[in-house]
């Protein structure tokens, strides 16, 4: 492995960690800070001005500008099955941090999701490249 992809290929796990755990955090913190019911269609205007729900928002733009990054040095069938780790993270932070009940039946799905990153992560390396001028070809 050439130094240049071995940069690439640490770059893009980071860029990795980041959209896992923007993703997850700025979900818990919407979550957090929304109320249980809104009158009307305005009512969702103003709560975007409440501190959590605003920190929500501002940690999933922090997710998308991150996700699209990584989505340009990786194959896109390397960063979905990789960044769902992210919906089991999300399992436990509503289980430990929302109190929220999680049923047998989800834990057997957040383990198939476990199994099937384990399967994509042990295949071969992530293709990460450096994008050639041009355009898409």
């Amino acid at each position: 492995m050439t130094p240049e992809t071995a940069r690439l290929r640490s770059k893009t796990w980071a860029c990795a960690a980041i959209v896992v755990l923007t993703q997850v955090f700025g979900n818990f913190f919407l979550k957090r800070g929304m109320p249980g019911e809104l009158p009307s269609p305005l009512s969702y205007i103003t709560v975007l001005f409440r501190p959590w729900v605003a920190l929500g928002v501002s940690l999933l733009i922090v997710w998308l500008l991150s996700r699209m990054t990584l989505l340009s040095w990786a194959d896109l069938s390397y960063v979905l099955p990789v960044t769902s780790l992210g919906y089991v993270l999300v399992a436990f932070v509503g289980r430990w941090l929302l109190d929220e009940r999680i049923s047998a039946t989800r834990w057997a799905g957040i383990l198939l999701i476990v199994a099937g990153v384990a399967l994509v992560g042990s295949g071969s390396a992530p293709q990460t490249f450096r994008a050639k001028s041009g355009g898409p070809s």
